[in-house]
């Protein structure tokens, strides 16, 4: 039976998608629930699932084309395999593991042509852009096919030896920008132009804490099935310093200030397809082990593209963590509409006057980039010396002080 196949019902924040790659070819068996297409949006992956046992007929929508919401992308027969197909997908796989032997035995240039013309279009192009023979690539899709990932990832291997370049010779590689850096670049480049923007630092003595992570964390971890990490006491404090300085919390709509009354933190990931900022929500009522649970949670979502609109819709606040690649100092740029975010760094010993004696310390900058048009200087400084006491003290976030 014939049926249409789909794309997804996009939110309202989100206008149209594009076809990252066809995991299946026409003829090719399929299971109900296993991916067939990856749709990239410019905040998240979203996958097609084949809704029965069965093949698709016939492809309506190539990889690289922009599809709408619900828009046909695919056929879809329903039910066994024809005859012919099963010949189709045995002689295609028999045809990839010839290759890769001949391949491996010196292959011709017309045998490596044959092997780059057999992938899937977006494959291809990748191949060709990139200069990598395909028999190069060790393919991980079905039957030993290659995929984008593939090819990707072969890139990002180091060379076995140098690469022997001529003198003088200059290199360039030009690839489009994904659907979600074009997203990102769009948002921080409106954040700058369109906002007042302007950030204040102070330091943070990270003994307190690092000592009383070092005395729980196995109990913590025992106890909760959590690692305690640094964050958790980043969110439990900004959440404070939220209810103490509510502009900080608040966001602007045309004419109109809008404060939050609940406190949704985004905190910035790193993925190989760019920064994302999952949200926790309701953080005045969690716990910590719930705090490091969520974020955890978040972070493997994010590794394995899984994340969803949903995980990154609102957040009234955001904290970003560029100590976790070694930067010292930075001003980070805001998450608008939000108005302000919060910047972690890196933690380095360094002398400090202490009651007259100097000390070795484990320091951190933190930066407050803030809107100045809803907050002034006086509450941004507020806001982060009361994230600063509460860190050095932090008998005083569970005492509520």
């Amino acid at each position: 039976m014939a049926t249409e196949i789909k794309a997804p019902v996009f939110p309202e924040s989100v206008a149209d998608g594009t076809i990252a790659t066809w995991h299946k070819r026409p003829g090719e068996a399929v299971s109900r629930d296993e991916v067939i297409c990856d749709i990239e949006t410019d905040k998240v992956v979203l996958e097609v699932v084949a809704p029965a046992d069965g093949t698709i007929s016939a492809i309506i929508k190539n990889e690289g084309d922009t599809v709408l919401s619900s828009e046909v992308i695919a056929q879809f027969e329903e039910g066994a395999v024809s005859g012919a197909a099963q010949t189709q997908a045995v002689q295609s796989e028999q045809k990839v593991e010839q290759a890769a032997a001949q391949t491996e035995a010196g292959a011709s240039p017309v045998v490596e042509r044959a092997q780059v013309q057999d992938q899937a279009p977006a494959v291809r192009k990748a191949l060709t852009e990139t200069g990598i023979a395909a028999g190069d690539v060790a393919g991980t899709g079905r039957g030993g096919r290659i995929t984008k990932e593939d090819v990707s990832n072969h890139q990002t291997k180091p060379a076995v030896s140098p690469l022997s370049v001529a003198v003088g010779e200059r290199i360039e590689k030009r690839v489009p920008m994904t659907r979600l850096r074009k997203r990102v670049a769009e948002r921080l480049l409106a954040a700058t132009q369109q906002t007042a923007m302007l950030t204040t630092f102070n330091e943070v003595n990270m003994k307190p804490i690092m000592e009383m992570r070092a005395q729980f964390k196995d109990a913590f971890e025992k106890r909760h099935g959590a690692r305690l990490g640094f964050m958790s006491f980043f969110v439990k404090a900004a959440t404070e310093a939220l209810k103490r300085y509510p502009a900080v919390n608040a966001s602007i709509d045309g004419e109109d200030i809008v404060y939050h009354g609940y406190y949704d933190i985004g905190v910035a990931v790193s993925s190989e397809r760019g920064l994302v900022v999952p949200v926790l929500r309701d953080t005045d009522r969690m716990n910590y082990a719930e705090v490091e649970n969520g974020i955890r949670a978040y972070a493997g979502k994010a590794r394995d593209g899984k994340l969803g609109i949903e995980d990154m819709t609102g957040g009234t606040f955001t904290i970003t963590n560029g100590g976790t690649f070694g930067s010292l100092l930075s001003t980070p740029i805001l998450n608008t509409p939000q108005t302000a975010i919060l910047g972690m760094h890196k933690i380095q010993d360094r002398p400090m006057a202490v009651n007259g004696q100097v000390e070795i310390l484990p320091m951190m900058y933190l930066a407050l980039s803030y809107d100045h048009r809803l907050i002034d200087g006086k509450e941004a400084v507020g806001f982060l010396v009361t994230i600063k006491e509460l860190l050095e003290e932090p008998a005083r976030l569970i005492l509520d002080l």
